[in-house]
């Protein structure tokens, strides 16, 4: 039984079996989802990536998350031990505990929130610079900001607009677009990041959706995270992100929940599609042609992308697309993840499966966790040893 499962998009498939298999060189994008504590188990295989394979290359990459997999990427940039920097999120993520009032079922938005901001400035604080400044990797965060009866957190209207952007997006994915609008807060295109100068080039086409750019900066590189972690009434949208447009900012998973974009497909119309006018920024919507060569390796805890937040009940929104051409998906097996305390990947659930036994969690996590190097290894000997029969389509 293999743990690892690997995909790959017709163009992708192309491309190995002309190479003969995947080299650091080949890879221009390495996505993150969203997905709370499944990301998790990608922690081997983030290690395995950043810290090994890709060394062994010179080109930029463009590392492109949102929710734990903008947290993910943001500690790939730390230039200073990263391997510590990863074994310093796993455990912060681990560890995580919240107070519940009297008579409550759960923490309050504004307590996780708080306790949230207060891990993101242990990891990152101080260190935004290190971050900003990686030689070779192009950070891009992606979050949702809200519009119309969005813009502002309410304790009624909130409920409301969401209701209404989940009938829209049910309707038709673009829809989304009149309740949310994709911000991207993106590293600088060199040495020397947020330190002037514009962003990098976005590596993919933001024409799907209303999409605006920012650069990333020492002063919103933390607002920035939160706000892509920030899944509504479960903690508090981010306002006031220091460089961005006003208004609320949530999840980066509710517009874009396994980063299912337009990878390599320039649309000619991609900047005029992009809602209003690129801010603070002449480089928003701008595609990376240079990129698009690339493949996209995607560490993943499935195989499916699916395209926003909104659309995991969305069983017909599942399926690969032109979209996906150049991805190569790297996943757990079913039956690895049968293995696994509970027969399933950690999730958000498990809190209040195990209630107030956090030891009890911690345990089943880092049993996940522990297994998962499985995966890492497994990609290490398929790269050693290409065995192109393993490649499925995506």
């Amino acid at each position: 039984m293999k743990a690892l499962r690997i995909h790959a998009g017709p163009g992708a498939l192309r491309r190995l079996c002309e190479r003969g298999g995947l080299h650091p060189a080949d890879v221009g994008v390495v996505p993150a989802a969203a997905g709370g504590p499944k990301g998790l188990v990608l922690g081997p295989l983030d290690r395995f990536l950043f810290g090994d394979w890709l060394a062994a290359s010179s080109q930029p990459v463009h590392l492109v998350g949102a929710s734990i997999g903008a947290w993910r990427m943001a500690t790939a940039c730390l230039q200073q031990d990263a391997p510590g920097a990863f074994d310093r999120l796993e455990h912060e993520y681990l560890h995580q505990t919240y107070e519940v009032p009297p008579g409550a079922r759960r923490p309050t938005a504004a307590h996780v929130s708080e306790r949230f901001g207060q891990t993101l400035r242990g990891v990152f604080g101080g260190r935004e610079a290190e971050v900003l400044s990686h030689p070779r990797w192009r950070l891009h965060i992606v979050t949702a900001r809200g519009r119309h009866v969005l813009a502002r957190e309410h304790r009624f209207a909130t409920p409301l607009g969401y209701l209404g952007a989940f009938a829209s997006n049910a309707l038709h994915r673009q829809a989304l677009g009149w309740w949310l609008e994709r911000v991207v807060f993106s590293s600088g295109a060199g040495q020397g990041a947020g330190q002037g100068g514009g962003p990098a080039a976005l590596p993919f086409d933001a024409g799907d959706l209303p999409t605006r750019q920012v650069a990333l900066s020492a002063a919103n590189l933390l607002p920035a995270l939160q706000a892509s972690c920030s899944i509504p009434f479960v903690l508090q949208a981010v306002h006031g992100i220091p460089g961005a447009p006003p208004g609320a900012y949530w999840d980066g998973g509710l517009t874009d929940y396994h980063l299912h974009l337009r990878y390599g497909k320039a649309d000619s119309n991609a900047i005029d599609n992009i809602a209003e006018n690129p801010y603070a920024s002449s480089a928003a919507g701008h595609f990376d042609s240079k990129n698009a060569a690339r493949l996209v390796l995607y560490p993943h805890f499935q195989s499916s992308v699916v395209p926003g937040w909104l659309d995991k009940h969305l069983r017909w929104r599942h399926r690969s697309t032109p979209a996906l051409d150049p991805v190569i998906v790297l996943s757990p097996s079913a039956q690895w993840i049968a293995g696994l305390p509970l027969g399933k990947l950690p999730d958000r659930n498990d809190f209040m499966h195990y209630g107030t036994d956090t030891a009890a969690r911690v345990r089943a996590w880092s049993a996940a966790i522990a297994a998962s190097r499985r995966l890492a290894d497994e990609f290490a000997e398929w790269l050693r040893r290409p065995d192109l029969d393993r490649v499925q389509p995506l």
